[in-house]
């Protein structure tokens, strides 16, 4: 087992969504795979397209001049051919302006809010504070009215030509009805706020849990473009978890699966968030490393300051030798090490992603968090997993988030299966 760690932006060189080869996908309609094949290379020939879908010749050149037809995708100039013969071959590519999608991610710190084309480039972005504490629906709405507003501000896109709203927030959430069961950041539980955004803005509203928008981000702009199967493990105000199997999201038999901080790792143990107790995410959660604080830095710690700079004040403690701050973040990381093992022996993932605000503290992804892990996990014949920290600001969950989007209007507007 390795780890590596980065902080380049998630910025797809060309092209966005899964990097699938091999044959077609059960389940889409074949001018859909066509056209998230162009969009996933950037650019795609009609002889490429035929070759790796596995379809003929001329039902390529039949499909792909259907949906240029429909405004949908055009022909740029392609590579030159080999040896410099001849002209270059004819590509095609998806039209930008065919349609516009809006990724939005609700936290306790801030809000944020990305605003993309139909080839996934970010058009503009905004941030909106957000106060750190439970809000009700209504004052939810707000924010987001607010944050809609001031996006739309920075780029000559009206609410009108938005074809769709990607919405991830903490807490467990219903993705196919868009309720929320429950969340951190509301007063509220069972809200109906999918159906409550629609009827806001009359565009179709996707909604999931925010591990999940970051799981999307990386599969359609980073490290897991090219790969079937992996998870992404964040750590922030509370612990989440996505996985994608077979190049899909996989969300569970309700779309209420993979609540990892919620798994208990000590019955009777410590009060999480969600009310229950000896939940993964009661001891690795900044709320959770915040309460023990208080107690660890006595004096140094200043009632004034909030609780960033709480943890903060820890780490840089940790850091200079002071003995109870270090065993606060040993003990986290002997806890994620048992959830990261857990994780492994139920799925086998190629490759963990470590991802959220708390990847700044190093003592979560030390050497020997990592060695935790395998001795943790039966290795018998099996390939090591490998471990990656990627270290993302909240824009980035908010591009997950428009991919979301994204996917629902090319549903509707290519695959023709579903409606908006």
């Amino acid at each position: 087992m390795n780890s590596a760690y980065t902080d380049d932006l998630l910025a797809p060189a060309s092209g966005c969504g899964p990097l699938l080869e091999g044959g077609r996908r059960a389940g889409r309609p074949l001018r859909q795979q066509v056209f998230e094949y162009v969009r996933s290379h950037g650019q795609a020939a009609r002889s490429d397209i035929a070759k790796s879908l596995d379809i003929s010749a001329g039902s390529a050149t039949t499909i792909t001049a259907d949906l240029i037809a429909e405004g949908l995708l055009h022909e740029v100039e392609g590579p030159a051919r080999e040896q410099g013969r001849g002209r270059p071959r004819v590509a095609l590519e998806v039209v930008s302006q065919a349609g516009y999608a809006i990724g939005v991610k609700l936290g306790f710190d801030a809000h944020t809010a990305v605003l993309v084309d139909f080839n996934g480039n970010v058009l503009a972005d905004a941030k909106l504070p957000s106060k750190d504490q439970r809000r009700s629906t209504q004052e939810l709405l707000d924010e987001v009215d607010e944050l809609i507003g001031k996006l739309l501000s920075e780029y000559t896109v009206e609410l009108k030509d938005v074809r769709a709203i990607g919405v991830g927030l903490p807490g467990i959430v219903e993705h196919s009805s868009g309720q929320v069961i429950w969340s951190s950041i509301l007063h509220d539980r069972n809200q109906d706020l999918g159906i409550m955004l629609k009827d806001r803005y009359g565009v179709t509203i996707a909604l999931d849990n925010d591990a999940n928008m970051l799981t999307l981000a990386e599969l359609w702009f980073g490290a897991g473009r090219s790969m079937s199967d992996f998870a992404v493990v964040t750590i922030e105000s509370g612990v989440g978890m996505g996985l994608v199997l077979g190049n899909e999201i996989y969300r569970g038999a309700h779309g209420l699966g993979l609540e990892l901080g919620h798994t208990k790792v000590q019955l009777d143990g410590a009060l999480c968030r969600c009310g229950q107790r000896g939940c993964l995410e009661a001891y690795l959660a900044d709320y959770a490393l915040n309460r023990e604080a208080g107690a660890a830095l006595g004096h140094l710690l200043e009632r004034s300051i909030g609780p960033e700079e709480t943890l903060n004040l820890l780490f840089d403690q940790a850091k200079q030798g002071h003995e109870a701050a270090q065993t606060i973040f040993r003990r986290a990381g002997r806890f994620l090490s048992a959830g990261l093992s857990n994780v492994i022996q139920l799925f086998d993932p190629a490759l963990i992603i470590l991802s959220g605000s708390q990847m700044k503290y190093d003592y979560l992804y030390a050497n020997e968090v990592i060695e935790d892990v395998a001795q943790l996990t039966l290795n018998n014949g099996r390939k090591p997993c490998k471990v990656e920290i990627h270290a993302w600001d909240d824009l980035v969950w908010a591009r997950g988030a428009s991919a979301l989007a994204l996917s629902k209007v090319t549903d509707a507007t290519v695959g023709r299966d579903l409606n908006p």
